[in-house]
């Protein structure tokens, strides 16, 4: 029974002592503020503010109020890195006994981190693997004081800031980010997992391993990684100008590995509604690109070794470079395709500011193309030759848009909207600008009309501005020799079209028939008998 007694007031003698050094410990935890700010500084190579200093005696850790890591006074004057709370795992007995200061864990909760990239490809956080050797490490305050073995780094709900030296207001911002690393080495891999919301609303998710940290540039410390990118908004990314026009949401899945300061990726980019100019509405279907890059980030170049974009069952093949050393992303890429089923391709003509006519379709055909695109991503330049073969587009009458050309062919006035046109072959150079959409040596060959030939433009707000020249052959040129008294000119029927993409207006081009009297009085006389029996004498 004695010896039982002594055993509890033993115990209760112990409890009040160690609860003593607890309390003793909460009230004076700020004695290990000059260690700790010493220590992160140290290993960091920047200066390290702390605010209030509390030990949680029964949590095993250490509370600290407020945290500033100051950034490379080379990008900026402002803080690195701040957070209101954080929260720190230490070794209790060593820290009660022999007052050692065991680090085991970081958790900042609610951060701010802005993360800074200069025009020669550096980040404001590659010195950080410097450590005290840098120029900026704080003074005072021994490392040895105390040992550190981080075996967990987190971010809870981080708020990161990515942006450019010296430019304020235009960081690309990442909120609800959260950052799981897992026995943190200078020298070994050490596995992560990150999560953030984009621009936007989108997602994004890597899980992977880095390490070992490069020494001499914590940029170039290689990973490897799965990425997954969810609905990213490309107009709010920060990357373009929002008054562009590029627009749409980029879904990714694919693998992110960097070593020696190249990045390589390959995945599988999925885009919805994209849109790719000013006037333009975004493509009816999605876009899917088997892709894989290589980036290097100093020199800030990359390579796109694979692009097959996939559009239903069409195909097209996509290469070049890219360049991310200006304000915006520039490319220089090269999309070629062969045979291309043209219905599949309809739905993505909005996403360039072509439509076709109200209610018109393409229901056959194909469509090869060869096409450069270049310049910076907001305001791309895509040009280039392109040709139609074997087509018919339902519900557009273009020998009814001709007025008498209908009937030249031989062809029963059609009811509204239910009439096709087939075109052999349609061939022309086409280029797209932030200013709209030229096409020139347009060249179609309708069996049942003849070929047309011509150039135009067309406005971002849809506005047709073409003049074109009718050769008829066939039926249709018999029935122009009957209707009027001479034959077709050599160079064809001169006509306008105006209106819009969804109502193009045929009208006949008098005035190059009289300015062409000058010339060739026989040919112009030719042409202004022509247009009176193909339009007669009224626009259409």
């Amino acid at each position: 029974m004695k010896k039982t007694l002594l055993i509890a007031i033993s115990a209760v003698a112990g409890l009040v002592v160690l609860g003593g050094l607890g309390l003793w410990l909460f009230l004076d935890a700020n004695q290990f503020r000059p260690q700790l700010e010493a220590a992160i500084g140290g290993a960091l190579g920047r200066k390290v503010a702390l605010g209030n200093v509390k030990v949680a005696l029964f949590s095993g850790g250490m509370t600290i109020e407020d945290l500033s890591i100051a950034d490379d006074p080379a990008f900026s004057t402002a803080p690195f890195v701040t957070a209101k709370a954080v929260s720190v795992g230490v070794d209790l007995m060593p820290l009660i006994f022999s007052r050692s200061l065991h680090v085991k864990s970081f958790r900042l909760v609610d951060p701010q981190v802005v993360l800074l990239n200069s025009s020669s490809g550096q980040w404001n956080f590659s010195g950080l693997s410097q450590g005290g050797a840098s120029s900026s490490a704080p003074a005072g305050g021994s490392m040895a004081a105390m040992s550190i073995a981080i075996q967990k780094l987190e971010i809870a709900n981080g708020r990161i800031l990515v942006g450019t030296p010296g430019v304020r207001g235009k960081e690309r911002v990442y909120e609800n980010v959260n950052l799981e690393v897992s026995d943190l080495s200078l020298t070994t891999q050490f596995p992560f997992r990150v999560t953030a919301k984009t621009p936007g609303g989108g997602t994004v998710t890597l899980d992977g391993k880095a390490g070992p940290v490069d020494v001499t540039d914590a940029a170039d410390t290689p990973f490897q990684a799965t990425a997954v990118v969810s609905h990213l908004d490309v107009a709010s990314t920060g990357f373009i100008d929002p008054a562009s026009g590029l627009a749409g949401l980029i879904d990714f899945k694919g693998s992110l590995a960097s070593e020696a300061g190249r990045l390589r990726s390959k995945g599988v980019v999925n885009a919805t509604g994209i849109q790719l100019v000013q006037g333009g509405t975004p493509a009816r279907v999605p876009i899917s690109i088997d892709y894989e890059s290589d980036y290097g980030r100093k020199a800030r170049t990359g390579v796109v070794k694979q692009g097959d974009v996939h559009i239903g069952k069409a195909m097209a093949h996509l290469t070049g470079d890219y360049s991310a050393a200006g304000q915006a992303i520039a490319v220089r890429l090269k999309l070629t395709g062969e045979r291309m089923p043209a219905p599949d391709l309809e739905a993505t003509l909005p996403a360039i500011g072509m439509v076709l006519p109200s209610g018109a379709s393409l229901t056959q055909g194909t469509l090869d193309v060869n096409l450069s695109i270049s310049g910076p991503i907001d305001r791309l330049l895509i040009s280039g030759p392109i040709t139609l073969a074997n087509a018919t587009v339902a519900g557009f009458d273009l020998g009814g848009k001709l007025g008498a050309l209908s009937s030249f062919s031989g062809a029963p006035t059609a009811t509204a909207g239910a009439a096709n046109t087939v075109i052999q072959t349609l061939a022309a150079a086409l280029r797209v600008a932030p200013d709209g959409i030229r096409i020139d040596a347009l060249n179609l060959v309708a069996p049942a009309i003849g070929a047309l030939t011509g150039s135009g433009t067309i406005a971002p707000n849809g506005n047709l501005n073409f003049r074109m020249a009718a050769k008829l052959t066939g039926a249709a040129a018999s029935q122009l020799s009957r209707v009027t008294s001479v034959g077709q000119p050599a160079n064809g029927i001169p006509f306008l079209v105006q209106g819009t993409s969804a109502n193009p207006v045929f009208v006949p081009d008098v005035g190059r028939a009289v300015s062409d009297l000058a010339k060739d009085p026989e040919t112009a006389k030719k042409a202004l008998s022509a247009l009176g029996g193909l339009f007669g004498g009224k626009k259409r």
